[in-house]
């Protein structure tokens, strides 16, 4: 046990360290907003009914900071916010329990595992590169326009029907990190992040371009574009002469993914890469125009490890439940439930 937290604890210091280092919009905490979805926050001035009366959720207090304010809520409301942000509402309601635990477990994990250097004072915040995004039900109304009514309730039952469900590792609340979609299969998070965790294993999954809306897209730079970024992320790197010189030693997995590189002599992670360039995903190929500019090819979005939103999306639309599909994309893992003791 000692030695799965220390784990844990390494790889949430380390994706904040990344983040900070490498910038762009890499999501390295681990989350992902889906293309369908919409960020946001809730205001002091939103006005909501609690989700429950009852309930292992609506007893557990936590502190989440919101554009810079600390707000007091429980589980039950705060799982809401999340849920409205981190998965399109009109996904299935297995996938949208799945999503309930995931998010509720990943709370969990970092409160019981010290919180966050970047705001002691709370403990979640709103900021998709540090914890879990949120969005309020007045924004998500307008948003969802005629469909706000049946959507909200659709959201609060996932919420409910899965009180003080947690993805368990050996008895504790595992970092149940998640994302968009991936091509064929997911990543280990030693493949990614350098940090081993033993339940997040890489592992098939279902989504394609036939289920995912925007599943391949292209990112264009021109050439002095492309030079200034990625001289600024590496500076030794030697960007003299052609761009299509500057990528060499590139190394892929089956499905696309790439997992090392050199830029301009320089050897870097495919992630890395990704996070200069604000790629969708680490699953490129590399062409060039005629003008030197360089095109990247990319499927899928996000990191890739953990649950994938829009894999477990197809896994409900084929009759599996929520528990089925965190079991199936956190190795080794329970679903059962937990109640957070504190002190």
């Amino acid at each position: 046990m000692a030695k799965h937290i220390g784990m844990s604890l390494f790889l949430i210091f380390l994706l904040f360290f990344l983040s900070w280092v490498w910038g762009g919009p890499s999501q390295t905490a681990g989350i992902d907003v889906p293309p369908a979805g919409n960020g946001g926050a809730q205001t002091d001035g939103d006005q909501q009914a609690p989700v429950g009366t009852k309930g292992v959720d609506s007893a557990t207090s936590i502190t989440v900071l919101v554009d810079g304010k600390v707000q007091q809520t429980d589980m039950a409301s705060y799982l809401l916010g999340v849920l409205r942000a981190e998965m399109p509402a009109s996904f299935e309601e297995e996938a949208l329990k799945a999503q309930a635990v995931a998010a509720r477990t990943y709370i969990l994990h970092k409160i019981l595992n010290g919180g966050s250097a970047n705001h002691p004072e709370a403990d979640a915040c709103n900021d998709i590169n540090c914890c879990q995004a949120f969005r309020s039900q007045a924004d998500a109304a307008a948003s969802w326009g005629d469909a706000a009514e049946t959507y909200e309730a659709k959201l609060r039952q996932a919420v409910e029907e899965t009180d003080g469900m947690c993805v368990l590792y050996q008895g504790a609340p595992a970092l149940t990190v998640f994302h968009s979609s991936s091509v064929g299969t997911t990543q280990d998070a030693a493949a990614v992040w350098s940090g081993d965790v033993p339940y997040l294993k890489g592992v098939e999954t279902p989504e394609g371009e036939d289920t995912v809306p925007g599943y391949r897209s292209t990112a264009s730079f021109p050439a002095g574009e492309l030079h200034d970024l990625l001289q600024t992320a590496l500076p030794e790197a030697n960007l003299s002469g052609n761009p299509s010189d500057w990528f060499s030693h590139i190394q892929q997995q089956a499905n696309g993914t790439v997992t090392s590189l050199a830029v301009g002599g320089v050897e870097i992670s495919g992630s890395k890469l990704r996070s200069i360039l604000g790629l969708r995903s680490t699953c490129f190929t590399i062409s060039f125009a005629d003008d030197g500019a360089a095109v990247f090819s990319v499927t899928g979005y996000g990191h890739g490890v953990g649950m994938s939103q829009y894999g477990a999306n197809v896994l409900a639309a084929g009759g599996m439940g929520y528990a089925d599909i965190l079991t199936w994309y956190y190795t080794g893992t329970e679903v059962k439930q937990y109640t957070l003791k504190r002190g």
